[in-house]
């Protein structure tokens, strides 16, 4: 087991080194020349014939240059050009690897990945930027999206649902800026959560019976705090004989519901053509007999849509949205509900937004990188011109005996106003609903 870790780390301190690199790019240049020669035929092949015949030409490279290098070394080059070749390079191992959540380059040297959400640097490197451009480019080619000095700037959805953000020169400074946002195969289950230690197990009931009783519920927090993973989560409470419509700008959610509607919105043509917004979708969605509308994530006009959606007969839908609080959150929507065209007065409009929203859950990533959902708030309505809630569950984070942080949800005693959930309650011999906690 030691050798095998110690192995590990002299691969790991060769890969990292300068010389490493200067023996792969001259390889590789070695290797397109007999790419060339081989044309067409070279396209047809698989990875498997690509990593033989890259094995055989970056020996038969260092025997001919008479590079000092043991066989272990020679196939950690090998490997690294097989990846280049069939792959997406140094990137590849970081998509594969089910622990990283984001992978952040400032050009080509300066990697940072998160995992478990604790951001650190990454040793991996590329060649130059040009190398960077490659890589990136290679992933784009699919996707019919273009990156040059007129359309610097990109933002699209991987095969495997993740999402890639690209930015370069001019707009970049330092060389390319790529962020890759990955997203899970098996999208967490409300049970994984609760063992994660995100929510507990009354958080767990509360939210479970308020998708069912179709409470219209709005995920609030900051970036990468794990609102897209908490509602695929709360996907999960669906009833099987609902069909819901899903509203993104770049498609993220994975909802495990057999009968789902993805639509996602369209940036349009270089001409600036053709654009379909998520407004526009929103609008579409109420003509295609939803049960139940999901919008990715609220950041402009279509806000409007969705509060006319949630008070207009969908009972049960759901959004994300960006803010550090449940009152920064309301204040976001009036904010953007404005910056929509909203003609009325500010008492309707809140108003409006009271009718429409059940419950605020508030989800945050703590400093040692845990998610966990810091706030329940239920919507009551309208008092004073100013929309009244009530915090059903805070939550606090403590010590231990032994110094570990630990979690706890403060219940403050109050019950859920929504007659939603009311019917949900117990019934005492008279008939008057029990204040039993839900």
């Amino acid at each position: 087991m030691n050798d095998q870790v110690g192995l590990a780390n002299e691969d790991s301190a060769f890969v990292n080194t300068q010389r490493f690199q200067d023996i792969k790019t001259a390889a590789y240049d070695n290797l397109l020349t007999r790419i060339e020669e081989l044309g067409a035929e070279f396209g047809r092949w698989s990875r498997a014939a690509i990593q033989q015949f890259v094995n055989l030409d970056v020996d038969g490279f260092v025997r001919l240059r008479r590079i000092p290098l043991n066989e272990n070394e020679v196939r950690l080059i090998a490997d690294a050009l097989t990846k280049e070749l069939a792959g997406l390079g140094p990137l590849e191992d970081l998509l594969a690897d089910p622990d990283v959540e984001d992978i952040l380059i400032n050009g080509y040297n300066d990697v940072f990945v998160s995992r478990h959400g604790v951001l650190q640097r990454e040793t991996l490197r590329f060649t130059d930027n040009n190398h960077l451009l490659r890589i990136v480019r290679r992933i784009l080619a699919p996707l019919g999206r273009r990156l040059d000095e007129s359309n610097p700037m990109v933002d699209a959805r991987l095969p495997d649902g993740g999402r890639l953000n690209v930015v370069i020169e001019p707009l970049a400074v330092d060389g390319p800026m790529v962020s890759i946002r990955k997203f899970r195969r098996d999208p967490l289950k409300p049970s994984d959560l609760r063992q994660l230690g995100t929510l507990n197990d009354e958080l767990f009931v509360l939210l479970e019976n308020a998708v069912k009783a179709r409470c219209n519920i709005l995920i609030s927090g900051g970036t990468s705090s794990g609102k897209t993973s908490l509602l695929n989560a709360l996907a999960f409470f669906l009833p099987e004989n609902e069909r819901v419509v899903t509203v993104e700008d770049t498609a993220e959610l994975s909802l495990n519901h057999p009968h789902v509607v993805r639509l996602e919105s369209r940036i349009g043509s270089f001409e600036g053509t053709g654009v379909v917004t998520i407004r526009d979708l929103i609008r579409n969605s109420l003509r295609m007999r939803p049960d139940r509308i999901i919008v990715g994530e609220v950041r402009g006009a279509e806000v409007l849509e969705m509060l006319q959606a949630m008070n207009t007969g969908h009972d049960g839908s759901m959004a994300t949205i960006h803010a550090n609080t449940p009152r920064e959150c309301l204040h976001r929507i009036e904010m953007l509900a404005g910056f929509a065209g909203f003609q009325g007065s500010e008492s309707s409009l809140r108003r409006q937004i009271a009718g429409a929203i059940d419950f605020i859950v508030q989800i945050g990533r703590l400093s040692s990188g845990r998610r966990r959902i810091v706030s329940i708030t239920e919507i009551t309505g309208v008092g004073d011109n100013i929309i009244t809630t009530q915090e059903l569950y805070r939550h606090e984070s403590f010590s231990g005996p032994d110094g570990e942080e630990k979690d706890r949800w403060v219940s403050l005693g109050i019950q859920p106003h929504s007659p939603k959930l009311k019917k949900m309650r117990p019934m005492t011999s008279n008939g008057d609903h029990t204040q039993k906690r839900i």
